[in-house]
């Protein structure tokens, strides 16, 4: 730029500001103190503009931006860390909004009314208009206090708690494990007897811890031992899946980014492009 429309510029400018931003001499232009503020927060602002430009092209390719996460309460123990080590390395820039112990229909629920991106739930999915992906089939095992006289066995038979006082999830809920544990004991002979319910697997762990009776849980509580509580395989264990869960019109680019990544990372079981559709399977969700 020529001096002259330079120096016209420079002159509007202070004029529009009401101060004078260099000092002239016949030698040489040097800034006045308002001159070296202004040109201090001028190199912020286009600082922060460069910035956002750079930002809203990470939310744009889905590298950056909130993932709002729902689990199963027992997946907080194992899978929780594991997705949250492997987002760190892979997609530092994605911040995860945290929601444990949603059984599987709060988990549905949060998906449609678009309060979740993705849930980490047990199948099956009974609302139309969210996909799911297994992640795995978890056996059950049995956690009872560290005194109780099967805290020293081996393998647990299921008929061996036909006399226990079971410490459940609230038959309300729809839970899955619940669900799974007492079709086991029927055909075992018997219905477990539910002495306490509770809404969350911390809990059902706790009054294991306070001798008030056992739990029958996924293995995924393993992952995090808590004093007082004994974790006994049982033998010949039913399973339990768990899966990825996200609305079926979510297109988002953060979505598709993290879905590519459990894919690359084999966390996935199944083949690319088997995602498995709501269907309305027995059992409660």
């Amino acid at each position: 730029m020529a001096q002259p429309p330079l120096s016209q510029a420079i002159r509007r400018l202070e004029t529009e500001l009401g101060v004078e931003l260099f000092t002239r001499t016949t030698r040489q232009v040097a800034l006045t103190g308002a001159g070296e503020v202004f040109r201090t927060d001028v190199e912020r602002i286009l600082k922060a503009v460069d910035e956002a430009v750079t930002r809203v092209g990470r939310f744009a390719s889905g590298v950056e931006g909130v993932l709002r996460l729902g689990l199963t309460g027992s997946a907080s123990y194992r899978q929780l860390p594991a997705l949250a080590r492997l987002l760190k390395h892979t997609m530092p820039h994605v911040v995860m909004e945290v929601h444990t112990d949603m059984l599987t229909p709060a988990q549905e629920v949060g998906l449609i009314e678009r309060r979740l991106d993705v849930g980490v739930l047990r199948p099956p999915v009974r609302r139309e208009g969210i996909a799911h992906r297994k992640l795995a089939d978890e056996p059950l095992v049995v956690a009872v206090p560290e005194e109780h006289w099967l805290a020293g066995a081996g393998g647990v038979r299921i008929e061996q708690l036909r006399h226990e006082d079971f410490i459940m999830y609230g038959a309300a809920l729809g839970s899955v494990v619940g669900d799974t544990v007492v079709r086991t004991c029927l055909a075992s002979g018997f219905f477990p007897h539910r002495a306490y319910e509770v809404t969350e697997t911390s809990a059902a762990l706790a009054l294991v811890a306070a001798g008030l009776g056992i739990a029958v849980l996924p293995d995924s509580i393993r992952s995090a031992p808590r004093e007082g509580v004994r974790c006994k395989e049982i033998e010949n264990a039913p399973t339990v899946p768990l899966a990825l869960a996200w609305r079926e019109d979510d297109g988002s680019p953060l979505l598709r980014n993290l879905r590519k990544v459990l894919e690359h990372e084999g966390l996935f079981p199944q083949k690319a492009g088997t995602d498995e559709r709501t269907e309305a399977n027995e059992g409660i969700a």
